[in-house]
């Protein structure tokens, strides 16, 4: 049993330390005034990840400190989309809307239109929760939906450099503050005795973290050929890159 006051430090650290991580990159785009090597897709799966994981919450009530965290995570990717958006890549297809993607989805020009998804998605997930809400299943499988996904932020980054054969553009303190975090997290799961969705996610996540951080020892972060760069590949990435 953990002494109370490190547990106040531990549920604060919880609360407001993973959406704090995504300040930095916020104001590294408003002072470069361009959004390049940062994927809306991450604000897209932590946006979806933690607003199901706040219906999750309807069913099983976990610790307040996650609920916060994902409240606080929320408001924090609503504000990024908004800063991407504005400083976007003016030659992006996305910028025309020119998406390959069914619908364009998440590939939209404005603002109003990703609110306009994400309200859908909260009132189609309302409607779902009153229906099977009583449903252990159905609270059990929801929390594994939303703590699934959000595991699954790192993967597409762990791909890219697999593809690149390099690390160029993913920044190096992002890398320790996804696997300090992660790592943190996942300790804190099982200190404070947390549902087992939280804890296998938090095992998954941390074990394509610890991944990554091999590929840096392996591959290094000189820049791949011209070839691999250009395109869409290092712009889909998952990265929060710096000049």
């Amino acid at each position: 049993m953990i002494p109370s006051w490190l547990a106040v430090v531990f549920s604060v650290g919880m609360a407001v330390g993973p959406p704090l991580v995504y300040v930095d990159q916020g104001v590294s785009i408003v002072r470069k005034k361009d959004s390049t090597g940062f994927s809306r897709d991450v604000c897209a799966i932590l946006l979806i990840a933690n607003i199901t994981r706040c219906f999750f919450w309807l069913g099983d009530r976990f610790e307040f400190a996650l609920l916060l965290q994902s409240i606080l995570m929320i408001v924090a990717q609503l504000a990024l989309l908004f800063i991407c958006l504005r400083y976007r890549p003016k030659t992006s297809s996305a910028s025309y809307a020119q998406s390959p993607r069914p619908f364009s989805f998440w590939q939209w020009s404005s603002y109003t239109q990703y609110i306009e998804c994400l309200a859908g998605i909260i009132l189609c997930s309302a409607i779902i929760f009153l229906i099977f809400g009583r449903s252990e299943l159905y609270i059990s499988l929801l929390g594994f939906l939303a703590l699934g996904l959000e595991s699954t932020l790192p993967l597409p980054q762990l791909l890219s450099n697999y593809n690149h054969k390099s690390l160029y553009g993913f920044r190096a303190s992002t890398m320790i503050g996804w696997a300090g975090g992660d790592a943190f997290k996942t300790a804190y799961f099982f200190l404070e005795g947390s549902s087992l969705q939280f804890k296998v996610c938090a095992i998954f996540q941390l074990s394509v973290d610890s991944a990554i951080m091999a590929q840096r020892l392996y591959y290094g972060n000189t820049p791949p050929p011209a070839t691999v760069l250009e395109g869409e590949g290092l712009e889909d990435a998952l990265v929060l890159s710096e000049e």
